[in-house]
């Protein structure tokens, strides 16, 4: 309590947001002006792991300030307006759309949906920059500017309580994940896999647009809070529901909007595939909740055979083709494909423990997948493969590394006492009130990913030693255990405490979502 009080009176909890936001614009025009006069490599790279801390450390007040008893946003930042952008526009496109601006005002603000996301983007993001401390990395400087414009955006698209800046944020993340793929992926289809995610996630935002505009020129706002309100025709309400589907499930990924996932996945750098896995895919499902649960309550219901059966197809399709796969980034991208789509069903599932469970399980996901493709990282910077034939034995000469692989496979097929444990049981128990087979097809998904994850786990650091291939063997560096360490603390302390995260989601998900017709 007196580390709250004395927070508050040498802060006060509406400067937390601001400040976060302040260091990491300070610390990317540093970097930026750093380029100019040739600033050393290494300092850039402390500045930035620096920064970054200073954001995670910060970040944690949001949680520790939280009012938990209430649902309405908290730390809001409400004085960001958009009078010169609109007038700019209305010169070149005459709409009252763009008039009517004028007077609007973009606000943001956490609440304990989006609390949790905040603080996972603050936390991931640092990790990801120690990532740039590993030998051969080229343009360092540019690569830590990279992964601090994505924390930047992805705070934001967190924290909006508007859809126009959801959106603005949603689509200015592609920017920075488009270079960091097509430079520093790891072989050459990685511009091809850099243009895949931008034209897939582009395309469905162009939807996601055009039912924004729609949206505003008909109720005259595109405040969350004002929506859920706002009375809008069905007919109208059914095609702007599915024009924002079409846009977030591109995000989770389903089928068949998925096949960017895979490619982006095996292209990208290590902290690439953490930051897709860990958070970009959350974007998916926290429009669901945010817009479609909240806003088009109907058209959910009226649609839920559609999601249900989208859903479903894609996590048995997902496992079944993530048991073929011989690249281990394929392995845990299918994998992370079924267990989104696991979220999706979760957060359809018509109440409060599916919503909160796949809540829940999105987190455990962005530990559990991050902590794996980490370790994927590891032997590729290792040894230069990431097909799985090469490898055998790893047990044997890399224990620091085996255990830890056991360790997160063990949590990625859900094992009890960790985190994705909680976060799929609260879900099946959502589903079992909703519809039985449903919940069995659910089960089935979890049973195969039991059979990929174990084999791959086992093909790796079991059995004999390949050394018709690898015949030289380094266990993982301090640097890299620095970066796993506090994923494995985090996986097993929200597996045994993991009321610490539903004590502060339960009120906004029940306060917002349960008073909605869908419910």
């Amino acid at each position: 309590m007196k580390v709250k009080m004395w927070v508050q009176v040498l802060l006060g909890s509406e400067m937390l947001l601001s400040l976060i936001i302040f260091i990491l614009c300070v610390t990317i025009n540093i970097i930026l002006v750093g380029n100019f006069f040739k600033i050393r490599q290494d300092l850039v790279q402390s500045i930035s792991l620096i920064s970054s801390f200073c954001c995670f450390f910060l970040s944690l007040f949001f949680w520790i300030l939280f009012d938990r008893s209430t649902s309405q946003y908290q730390f809001a930042l409400n004085d960001f307006y958009t009078s010169s952008l609109s007038s700019s526009l209305s010169n070149i496109l005459p709409f009252d759309f763009f008039l009517s601006i004028n007077q609007f005002v973009i606000s943001f603000g956490i609440d304990g949906i989006s609390l949790f996301f905040v603080l996972l983007t603050t936390f991931i993001t640092p990790l990801c920059l120690l990532t740039s401390y590993k030998k051969g990395l080229i343009r360092v400087k540019e690569y830590c500017l990279t992964l601090l414009l994505l924390e930047l955006f992805l705070i934001f698209s967190f924290v909006a309580v508007d859809l126009i800046a959801f959106f603005i944020f949603f689509e200015s993340i592609l920017i920075p994940m488009f270079f960091l793929i097509g430079i520093w992926g790891s072989r050459e289809r990685k511009i091809r896999a850099s243009f895949f995610f931008f034209l897939y996630t582009l395309f469905g935002s162009i939807f996601l647009f055009f039912s924004i505009f729609i949206l505003y020129y008909d109720v005259g706002t595109t405040n969350f809070n004002i929506l859920t309100k706002c009375q809008i025709s069905l007919d109208k309400e059914l095609i702007l529901w599915l024009f924002m589907y079409l846009a977030f499930s591109i995000k989770i990924p389903t089928i068949p909007m998925h096949i960017w996932l895979p490619e982006a996945h095996v292209e990208a750098p290590t902290a690439g595939s953490v930051i897709l896995a860990g958070l970009l895919l959350k974007l998916g499902g926290y429009g669901f909740i945010r817009v479609l649960l909240t806003v088009f309550s109907k058209s959910t219901f009226f649609f839920l055979p559609l999601t249900d059966t989208f859903a479903i197809v894609s996590i048995i399709y997902a496992s079944l083709t993530t048991i073929r796969q011989i690249d281990m980034k394929r392995i845990i991208a299918y994998s992370s494909v079924a267990h989104m789509n696991l979220v999706v069903l979760g957060i359809f599932s018509g109440n409060i423990q599916g919503i909160a469970g796949s809540i829940f399980l999105m987190i455990a996901h962005g530990i559990v997948s991050s902590a794996l493709f980490f370790l994927i990282g590891v032997v590729y910077d290792k040894y230069g493969t990431r097909i799985i034939y090469y490898y055998g034995g790893l047990v044997q000469t890399m224990p620091l590394f085996a255990t830890q692989l056991l360790f997160f496979c063990m949590a990625n097929v859900g094992l009890p006492g960790t985190c994705n444990f909680i976060g799929e049981l609260i879900v099946f128990v959502g589903l079992v009130e909703r519809n039985f087979i449903i919940l069995i097809i659910a089960v089935t998904g979890v049973v195969l990913s039991v059979l990929y994850t174990m084999f791959f786990c086992n093909r790796i650091i079991f059995g004999n030693l390949n050394v018709n291939y690898i015949f030289i063997y380094k266990d993982m560096t301090f640097r890299e255990l620095a970066i796993t360490i506090p994923l494995v603390f985090l996986t097993l302390f929200l597996g045994f405490y993991p009321d610490i995260i539903f004590d502060t989601i339960l009120t906004s998900v029940s306060m917002n979502i349960e008073q909605q017709n869908f419910l």
